[in-house]
């Protein structure tokens, strides 16, 4: 098409087989745009287009993309509020005219299984290294693999008893996001084979990291599970991936001498209060202690 269409918070600009989304800064502009930057939509990623007439006289030109198609809208399932949906443009009541032209030009492009669920990652997710605060922890992504690293102030005597964990992207089977913006927020990695149940509440999970009180917001948590549901995906697409071990678990090695002994004195005080056993204590203090 090669044309550009410009609304309140993004700009399309139509190629050949693609729209190139940029959202644009402001503080008035949600905080997710923002984050995203910009994205390139393959037409191949679309399964429909619509317009409707938005709040406040305006239009919105919505592109609603196929199942599967995008690790962003596949890790959100749904849970994104109207106006941080990154597939919507918001023009001016005006324009509804030539939102339906693209509206039009965009159903003439799209490819012939719209409807049906991608085979595979269309679009691309944020690119590693990714990080953020959770409540009870930081949990960061370097693009092999995963790792939590527990707060004193926010993590179960559960967590602390299985220490910080690192998760191998070829251990995992997928990710699991709950929005900040309601109960029981969190983002849990699903292991291919778990060495143990896992409990079934987020606080109590080391796979898990919980959010809340401003913590893992959407724009920063979203984007970090979108990143790695794609590396898991292309992961199990890879030759080997039959082949390999199912599971890796660990706390960094060759830590900070002055961390384990912060961490000592923090399961100590969790032995003083009576969350710990004395073998529990004894056993967490030598595994730190083998990590120098």
């Amino acid at each position: 098409m090669g044309d550009v269409l410009a609304g309140f918070h993004a700009v399309w600009e139509f190629d050949s087989d693609s729209v190139l989304i940029r959202f644009e800064r402001g503080i008035r502009r949600p905080k997710l745009f923002q984050a995203l930057g910009e994205r390139r939509i393959p037409y191949e990623a679309l399964r429909s287009v619509t317009v409707s007439a938005g709040r406040r006289g305006t239009v919105v030109l919505h592109a609603v993309p196929r199942r599967g198609a995008d690790p962003l809208m596949e890790v959100a399932d749904g849970q994104l509020k109207e106006d941080a949906d990154p597939y919507r443009l918001v023009l001016p009541a005006e324009r509804e005219l030539l939102a339906s032209y693209y509206a039009d030009e965009l159903r003439t492009a799209l490819h012939p299984a719209a409807e049906e669920p991608a085979d595979r990652h269309l679009v691309t997710a944020p690119e590693p290294p990714l990080h953020f605060k959770a409540y009870d922890g930081k949990a960061t992504f370097d693009g092999q693999a995963v790792a939590f690293r527990w707060f004193w102030t926010g993590a179960s005597s559960a967590k602390w008893k299985s220490g910080d964990q690192t998760f191998a992207i070829d251990a995992l089977a997928g990710v699991e996001w709950r929005s900040p913006e309601v109960l029981n927020g969190h983002l849990r990695l699903l292991e291919r084979a778990a060495p143990e149940a896992r409990p079934g509440e987020a606080d109590q999970d080391p796979a898990s990291v919980v959010f809340g009180l401003g913590y893992g917001p959407v724009h920063e948590s979203l984007p970090f599970a979108a990143a790695v549901l794609q590396a898991v995906r292309r992961a199990e697409q890879a030759p080997d991936a039959v082949e390999r071990a199912p599971v890796r678990r660990a706390g960094s090695a060759g830590r900070d001498p002055a961390d384990i002994a912060d961490r000592i004195r923090h399961l100590g005080a969790l032995h003083g209060a009576g969350l710990l056993t004395d073998d529990e204590f004894s056993t967490k203090k030598a595994e730190l202690l083998a990590e120098l």
